[in-house]
């Protein structure tokens, strides 16, 4: 059992630097795909069903979720190439948006799903867990 974990550690440890850019560019990619597929501004599709479960300023909010969520992207890829504090802060920053705007994703369009097996199969709990990760880990 030593000799297979060895082997592994040995195959592993020259690819151990990119396990942590595997995270961020998949949610930095896809987190920046689903704001910018909502452009141009304000997303019409977004502003009237906002608009049809009572969100205010539909038009506001709509676009603000647009850009927060292209913005997070780019963020925390961004915050990865810096490297310096200022990346760690932006990375961190970035995650704990993308928590917010998970978070009332789940609230207004998926309330349904909580604790249920729908919410763990479906793309939107791992969002949630990176940007989560992100804002707490930063760059470390």
């Amino acid at each position: 059992m030593s000799n297979l974990n060895a082997t592994l550690n040995s195959i592993a440890k020259p690819l151990s630097g990119l396990a942590p850019w595997l995270l961020r560019l998949t949610l930095g990619i896809s987190f920046f795909l689903h704001g910018y597929s909502k452009f141009p501004l304000p997303p019409e599709k977004m502003v009237g069903w906002f608009s049809s479960v009572g969100i205010p300023a539909p038009e506001v909010v709509s676009s603000m979720v647009a850009i927060g969520e292209t913005t997070a992207g780019i963020g925390v890829i961004l915050g990865g190439l810096l490297g310096s504090s200022l990346g760690h802060i932006i990375t961190r920053l970035s995650g704990g948006a993308i928590m917010v705007i998970m978070i009332g994703a789940f609230s207004i369009a998926h309330a349904d799903w909580f604790i249920t097996a729908k919410l763990f199969t479906s793309e939107q709990i791992f969002l949630l867990a990176l940007g989560t990760y992100f804002a707490i880990r930063g760059n470390d």
